[in-house]
């Protein structure tokens, strides 16, 4: 098998081994900066000291808008090491992200919420509805139905969802404003698909401009959002806010905040979108397996069902609307 060679894009031959070291590199690399960058903002929301969501998320999308200046300047200097678009910020684009950027920052605030409340093992299943929204916001928006396979997919999924609630209520972990905030955050990850399909035009398709508006944007929302809710308070009353290992975390959070949007891309391009999503699903019952060591948990056997559920569910209907989309004519491919 080692000796079998392939030609890539470039008319460059490799072997069946160096393709599959780089697939094997990439998917960890995937792995590594995902479910660091669940325990890291995990760190960051549990603190105590400071019950401030909004502003971490907000230093956050900062962090994201420096990088993607830096990036701007380092393809400049080194374009045949990096290759990033030149952007310069334009009112008229900005605008037409605005709608978009709304749905970014309640998606990524009650994700953090989320996290914030129910911890990184029950994460999986808090936030798992994301599937089932997508089937009904694509009938009741977009018009589009569903097979019978992929809605039984969709079943399977709630019943691990409200197994997994019942499991962390037996146990006296259950907190009912982190599921809450979990099923928004589900409905937001819907809507966010929706609305940067209907944006990319105005950013020439390109992922990386749309980040660079959408956290623009974002940050000029958070700032009223932080004041209304009282957390400029709590911040200046923070005892560690002159600390330099608080920030270091807060803007690593940020940096693993940018990488995601990369290794995400990457993980698709040296594989395919059913075999990332595939990864993601894998990557998710590792996350929950390492957060019960971590925490050293114990939990029953429902509650593994639970996420067994939510985890095959999902990757059944992914598997379940990758073969309906080879069966469709590609003018009329479900999304």
């Amino acid at each position: 098998m080692a000796g079998v060679e392939m030609v890539n894009r470039d008319g460059i031959e490799e072997t069946f081994l160096l393709r599959a070291a780089r697939i094997a590199a990439v998917v960890a690399m995937y792995w590594f900066v995902s479910i660091t960058m669940v325990f890291l903002n995990n760190h960051l929301l549990d603190n105590h000291d400071l019950d401030a969501p909004l502003f971490v998320t907000f230093y956050q999308c900062v962090v994201t808008v420096v990088l993607c200046w830096l990036m701007q300047l380092l393809s400049a200097v080194c374009p045949q090491l990096i290759d990033f678009p030149s952007v310069k910020f334009d009112v008229k684009t900005s605008r037409e992200v605005l709608p978009l950027s709304v749905v970014f920052i309640s998606m990524i605030t009650f994700n953090n919420l989320c996290l914030k409340h129910v911890g990184v093992a029950f994460y999986t299943v808090g936030r798992s509805l994301s599937t089932v929204f997508n089937v009904l916001l694509s009938y009741v928006v977009l018009r589009q139905t569903t097979s019978f396979k992929a809605i039984s997919c969709c079943g399977i999924i709630l019943g691990g969802f409200w197994l997994g609630v019942d499991q962390e209520g037996i146990a006296g972990s259950l907190s009912w404003s982190g599921v809450f905030f979990g099923v928004v955050a589900s409905a937001c990850v819907s809507l966010n698909a929706i609305f940067t399909k209907k944006v990319m035009p105005a950013v020439d398709a390109n992922i990386w401009k749309l980040s660079y508006y959408n956290n623009i944007n974002a940050c000029i929302l958070f700032l009223p959002l932080i004041l209304v809710f009282g957390e400029v308070g709590r911040i200046t009353r923070f005892s560690r806010l002159t600390d330099l290992w608080f920030w270091a975390m807060m803007t690593l959070g940020g940096v693993f905040g940018f990488a995601i949007g990369y290794v995400t891309g990457l993980q698709i391009k040296y594989t395919s979108p059913l075999t990332h999503n595939v990864s993601g699903t894998a990557k998710a019952c590792a996350q929950t397996v390492i957060a019960v060591l971590y925490n050293s948990s114990s939990k029953t056997v429902l509650w593994w069902t639970s996420n067994m559920l939510v985890l095959g569910g999902s990757s059944a209907y992914t598997w379940i609307k990758s073969r309906e989309m080879k069966m469709t004519p590609s003018g009329n491919k479900i999304d």
